[in-house]
């Protein structure tokens, strides 16, 4: 077991209409490496380049095996810096189920959304929602909070800069190479520490961590070298797909990743009826919400995937249409 949300995914990836998994792997083709490039991988390399993708100096930049580790890193890093009784986290539900449980398991405990916290945890763009805040809502969210981690996994979706070059104090960001860019062989992710902290963070994160294997390292810097090419490709489907689903749902207009919740009363009820009709959809219970269901964007096949969804979606709701 990892987690409840992996493991009902892949529990039924024999669904007909996949609706689950919200990375571009088995959509597009990320490059691969040749045996000299493998040979002479290098993680600095890979670190300036994407440091200079980010556009943040190099040494704030800290490579690891995911997303997951990443957030994982720096909650117990802020954890160890709090000290003394369980400190305060927040997350606004809808959210990534991680976030919060990693922050669970390092000694925080969950206050209110809106109150003071020692840390602020987020997925932007938002997973399950798909949105994306504007810089008020998310200096509105920030206030209060001590640090802030701001998971940007699917960032490159919305085409939009990363956070961490605003220069803000506490703010940490991680990302990944294995959702927008299909890499889930790679294993990339990383850290992006704020000035203030990432000499400190570069001591623990050389104790608690492995280096990458060779082929990862070589791998990303690769699919680094192409990524116009493939966020032209990934976009193209992503903007496709999400045209299928607001022309259905309006509420899809507001999406800028790959991922859309959508708000019906009992979300594990219509999951349970999708599953009958071999139809993959997340339940809102995983993100904390028991209304609603996540639906990902990122299948060629979504057209027909989301159609079929529509309907046990609409027979369950007693509503007609497409």
């Amino acid at each position: 077991m990892r987690f409840p949300l992996a493991d009902w995914i892949d529990e039924h990836l024999d669904c007909r209409h996949n609706l689950g998994s919200s990375g571009m792997r088995g959509s597009i083709a990320h490059p691969r490496p040749n045996a000299r490039e493998v040979g002479t991988a290098s993680p600095e390399r890979l670190t300036e380049a994407l440091a200079l993708g980010i556009r943040v100096d190099p040494r704030r930049v800290f490579l690891t095996h995911g997303a997951t580790e990443a957030n994982s890193l720096v909650t117990w890093f802020r954890r160890r810096a709090e000290g003394g009784a369980a400190p305060k986290f927040r997350v606004q539900h809808p959210e990534y189920p991680p976030l919060s449980d990693v922050a669970t398991w390092a000694g925080f405990r969950a206050g209110t959304p809106n109150a003071s916290a020692a840390l602020g945890l987020v997925s932007l763009p938002r997973n399950p929602e798909g949105v994306q805040w504007s810089d008020a809502e998310f200096e509105t969210w920030a206030s209060g909070a001590k640090s802030l981690l701001v998971d940007e996994t699917f960032r490159e979706f919305s085409g939009a800069g990363s956070r961490s070059t605003a220069g803000r104090p506490g703010l940490w960001v991680t990302g990944t190479f294995t959702k927008f860019f299909a890499a889930d062989d790679v294993r990339v992710g990383y850290v992006v520490a704020p000035p203030e902290e990432s000499a400190r963070f570069a001591r623990f994160h050389g104790v608690v961590t492995d280096e990458l294997p060779p082929y990862s390292v070589a791998a990303a810097v690769r699919i680094l070298e192409d990524r116009v090419d493939l966020a032209r490709r990934v976009r193209e489907l992503f903007e496709r797909n999400r045209r299928v689903l607001s022309s259905a749902l309006p509420p899809g207009r507001a999406v800028r990743a790959p991922v859309f919740f959508d708000r019906v009363a009992d979300g594990d009820r219509l999951a349970r009826r999708c599953l009958r009709a071999s139809i993959l959809v997340c339940p809102g219970r995983f993100f904390g919400a028991r209304g609603g269901v996540r639906l990902s964007l990122t299948r060629r096949t979504f057209p027909a995937d989301f159609a079929a969804y529509l309907r046990v979606r609409n027979s369950a709701t007693g509503r007609s249409g497409a």
